[in-house]
């Protein structure tokens, strides 16, 4: 580490030394600092891991617009709305088509394994133009009472099992007490308030969200004819439905709505923006105090390399040097971790914890800054000492 420092200050490490000649303390404090980042990372990857959860349950459809009610914060939330706002989004000019989009849960027991919350999306069949990548396609064969499209990577599903769905094996479950049977599969994944998901319907999903009827879509989801450009569509039907408890948005913006709602006005989202807050605070806390106590020890000796002429930014590199230090030091086993940790996360929850290159950049970047901070506060001590007043 001597000769590593060595090499890029192009002088004696003299902060490394310093920190060096107290390597208890000097323990302490990298793993502090190690605690915060990983505090700082856990708090991120649930972040992460919510706006990917969200994004992923639209998966199932697309649509250039879509039509939710006024209080529908996300997909499952809000009323109801009524169907004649589908007719009369469809009469607009520009309009290719439109088509409800239901959405509700239900409950899949199973013995010996913990009774899942599933998502039902249902589209009707005739609808295939709304019909997501994963299920393009698949629609057709739902079209039969009863049958689904079942999410392979359901929260404690044989993903092996649940992939050789097909029209000519189906495989059959129960729902609600109700008999179902899947004949075919995609993939979307588990989030934090449901377990997988099924696509059905919607004469199926009539059957199986008893109070539910088809006049009462959760959403209606429009196209545009090509060429026809998004910004006036939106304004028009905006327009239209002026009267109605309706707020009209392109299907992107319904997503960013439903990723913001999550990350400021559900409380997860706040515990979270609190935990990068409290990580960034003890990093700069414990960096300042072992700064600030290592300043002082060393007073005198900042005081005699201004006595023999060493400039003031010269001794504020000294503790600059250390603060830097301490903060890699401090980062790459917060980092080992906090990726051990997503692992863990990731195994006993099927959520997507996963450590990426831009997260790991931003909070080394944020450490090195915090700890830049705490050597800034720590060395305003040095500016006014005066040697004739310590020897």
């Amino acid at each position: 580490m001597k000769r590593i420092a060595q090499r890029l200050l192009g002088r004696l490490p003299i902060g490394w030394l310093q920190l060096r000649h107290h390597r208890a303390r000097l323990a302490a404090v990298v793993a502090g600092i190690a605690f915060a980042n990983m505090l700082v990372f856990v708090q991120l990857g649930i972040a992460s891991a919510m706006n990917s959860v969200v994004r992923t349950s639209y998966s199932p459809f697309r649509a250039d617009i879509m039509i939710s009610p006024v209080n529908a914060n996300t997909l499952t939330d809000g009323v109801t709305l009524a169907r004649r706002i589908m007719y009369q989004a469809i009469a607009q000019s520009g309009v290719a088509a439109a088509a409800p989009l239901y959405v509700g849960q239900v409950t899949w027991k199973r013995p010996n394994i913990p009774a899942a919350s599933l998502i039902v999306y249902a589209l009707p069949p005739e609808a295939k133009r709304f019909a997501g990548p994963a299920v393009a396609g698949q629609l057709d064969a739902v079209s039969a009472p009863m049958r689904t499209i079942l999410d392979v990577l359901s929260r404690d599903v044989d993903p092996v099992w649940a992939a050789r769905a097909s029209p000519d094996v189906p495989l059959e479950f129960e729902v609600d007490g109700k008999a179902i049977a899947a004949i075919g599969s995609y993939a979307m994944g588990a989030g934090f308030g449901w377990d997988g998901s099924l696509v059905v319907s919607d004469q199926t999903f009539m059957r199986l969200v008893r109070q539910r009827s088809p006049g009462t879509p959760s959403h209606v989801l429009v196209d545009l004819a090509p060429g026809v450009a998004l910004a006036p569509a939106i304004a028009r039907l905006r327009a239209t439905l002026a009267n109605e408890p309706v707020k009209v948005r392109s299907l992107a913006q319904a997503i960013e709505d439903n990723v913001n709602f999550q990350a400021t006005e559900v409380p997860m989202g706040s515990i979270i923006g609190a935990g990068v807050l409290l990580g960034l605070l003890v990093g700069v806390v414990i960096v300042y105090q072992v700064l600030a106590t290592d300043v002082a020890a060393h007073l005198r000796d900042y005081a005699t390399f201004k006595a023999i002429g060493y400039s003031h930014p010269f001794i504020l590199g000294v503790v600059f040097e250390q603060a830097l230090i301490l903060a890699v030091l401090g980062f790459l086993p917060g980092l080992a971790v906090a990726s051990a940790i997503y692992a863990l996360l990731a195994h006993a929850t099927d959520l997507p914890f996963s450590m990426d290159l831009w997260r790991s950049l931003s909070v080394f970047v944020g450490t090195l800054l915090a700890c830049a901070l705490s050597g800034a506060l720590a060395a305003r001590r040095l500016r006014t000492i005066d040697p004739a007043e310590l020897f």
